[in-house]
């Protein structure tokens, strides 16, 4: 295992910083995994306009969830969010971001 990785492992195993969710695939089994939240805001550009929306993403470990997939649904306490958008990963291959919508 790579520093990086214990690293990772460490800040999703904090729990400060990560959290506990189910993870569900389209048609699968659901499991709990460990998330980090990043509900950050979005500001999109639309011609001369700038638009504020409220955005809710969360980082995966690639350990966990190795192909998260549009439409796969996550609980965070008692909250239901479906996959929005393609999942993207980080230059070491361990984290997955996704964009997330309430179900």
């Amino acid at each position: 295992m790579s520093a990086f990785a214990a690293v990772v492992d460490a800040l999703f195993a904090d729990p400060n910083i990560g959290r506990e969710a189910i993870y569900t695939s389209d048609g699968g089994a659901p499991m709990l995994v460990r998330v980090v939240s990043r509900q950050a805001d979005a500001i999109s550009d639309f011609g001369d306009a700038r638009l504020w929306s409220e955005t809710t993403r969360i980082d995966l470990r690639v350990a966990e969830v190795p192909a998260p997939r549009p439409g796969d649904r996550i609980e965070i306490d008692g909250e239901a969010f479906l996959i929005q958008g393609e999942p993207v990963r980080d230059r070491e291959r361990l984290v997955w971001t996704v964009d997330l919508r309430p179900a």
